[in-house]
């Protein structure tokens, strides 16, 4: 069974250093993200600027939303009550996983399936319920073939984005029978017939499992709703068939009503899949004598989310909707992969979300705001606007400021001492000009990591400021 966890994995340089040398990895990445982003530029083009507008009042609402959080979580509380749900409250991983255990317990099952879920894989609640003897089962198709193969997802839509349809069949012929419907003798690497074992496989599991857990792209505070916007129907057979559904879903997913939820509706499949609607969009409220699950339990996940929400500059990463548009978009994303960052949540959102929702702790943490060129990239294609730029150089602000990057800090003290002093400045403008040639093409240590790819200007033989100055007293002014 599988027990993979992005726990003790390394820095992302050291990640991506060995990533980059996969050709195929990068073949399959590119692959893919180029096909999901040229889709999705199709579809926002032709709203012309209708997209603008919708992007702003995605943003509004969410940030609306955040503002008012408390408010809107004790809404969303009182109304899944009303409708025969159970809340509970999560304040980090352990709570949320001790929660979810005990209710599975409690129904004296020991299997059960999963909804793709963001939430749970952050938590690793499978390593969790594994270790009381409570086995999950994902029925997503990526997370089926991820967890088949004892992998790790690498992308917040597609998380087997990493594997070429060849290592997929392996895996099913390989890995099914453990799980249980075994893959066909004869099965190729088709994408039909691929999909066909996977139905298969999952349809036994469907019909005899009686507790299921999903998580929510949104959760509706007015009425207690919960949605689930998915590709395949998988996730409609997790949330209709078993008698107990359990949902963990983060506490910034809240949207004030169904009005707001028609604006994602329209910003999700656009941004996620380039299609104008999701194929499958289920909802459900409480419980409903004699339909669908009849026992309905919400927790509610903090797990630094009320940390984020502190900071005025990178809580804005708490309106992602987890579309992936981002990393479809991202040139390092596209070379380096999902698991360089060592995280469920992969490339720039990953990148600003992760060292925030953990701590900057350890060297991962505080790699990640470093992952990215800067490029501007993923902002613009943010539904929700979410200045990623912005919140990774602030990111690189508290990582300088932190304990380990003295270098960095006493070299930017040093400059700006030079620069506050125009003697001082002059100063040494006149030493470089004096020891121009002795300037190295490429520079030693930790500093040979960027002039190996740049090349360090020519140190002129006068500053700026002296050539003006003795311009102007030669002209006489």
């Amino acid at each position: 069974m599988s027990d993979a966890t992005f726990l003790g994995m390394p820095p992302f340089p050291e990640a991506a250093r060995t990533a980059v040398k996969d050709s195929r990895l990068r073949y399959n990445l590119r692959k893919a993200t180029h096909t999901i982003r040229d889709k999705r530029a199709h579809v926002v083009d032709e709203m012309g600027d209708d997209w603008a507008r919708l992007r702003a009042e995605g943003a509004a609402v969410k940030t609306h939303t955040l503002r008012h959080l408390d408010r809107y979580l004790e809404q969303l509380e009182a109304s899944v009550t009303r409708a025969g749900g159970h809340v509970h409250w999560a304040s980090d991983a352990a709570e949320a996983n001790r929660i979810v255990t005990a209710l599975v317990k409690a129904t004296g099952e020991t299997d059960v399936v999963k909804v793709k879920s963001m939430a749970t894989q952050e938590i690793e609640l499978n390593n969790a319920l594994a270790a009381e003897g409570i086995t999950a089962y994902e029925t997503d198709l990526a997370e089926l073939i991820v967890q088949l193969g004892n992998d790790l997802p690498s992308h917040i839509l597609v998380p087997a984005i990493h594997l070429g349809r060849a290592q997929i069949r392996e895996i099913f012929l390989e890995q099914m029978a453990e799980w249980g419907t075994p893959a066909p003798p004869g099965l190729t690497d088709d994408p039909r017939a691929l999909a066909e074992a996977a139905r298969a496989h999952l349809r036994e599991r469907f019909l005899r499992t009686r507790t299921a857990i999903s998580g929510a792209n949104f959760a509706v505070a007015d009425s207690g709703t919960l949605v689930v916007l998915e590709s395949e129907g998988n996730g409609r057979m997790c949330l209709t068939l078993p008698q107990t559904l359990i949902s963990v879903v983060g506490i910034e997913k809240i949207v004030p009503t169904w009005d707001d939820l028609e604006v994602f509706m329209q910003l999700l499949p656009r941004s996620s899949t380039g299609e104008r609607m999701n194929p499958y969009t289920s909802t459900w409220t409480g419980v409903t004598p004699g339909d669908g699950p009849q026992e309905f339990h919400l927790v509610l996940l903090d797990n630094g989310r009320t940390d984020v929400l502190a900071d005025t500059v990178g809580r804005q990463a708490l309106r992602c909707i987890r579309c992936s548009a981002c990393l479809n978009t991202c040139p390092v994303y596209e070379r380096t992969g999902g698991h360089s960052y060592g995280s469920v949540y992969p490339g720039p959102i990953g990148a600003i979300l992760t060292p925030q929702l953990r701590g900057m702790g350890s060297e991962v943490e505080e790699s990640l705001p470093y992952a990215s060129s800067l490029c501007g990239a993923c902002y613009e294609v943010c539904p929700v606007a979410i200045d990623i730029p912005e919140v990774l150089v602030h990111l690189r602000e508290e990582v300088a400021q932190g304990h380990g990057h003295l270098g960095e800090k006493t070299l930017m003290a040093g400059a700006e001492a030079v620069f506050s002093s125009s003697t001082a400045l002059g100063a040494v403008q006149r030493a470089a000009g004096l020891g121009r040639t002795l300037v190295p093409r490429h520079l030693p240590g930790l500093a040979g990591a960027w002039t190996d790819t740049r090349d360090v200007p020519d140190v002129p033989a006068e500053s700026f400021r002296r050539w003006w100055n003795e311009r102007e007293q030669g002209e006489g002014r």
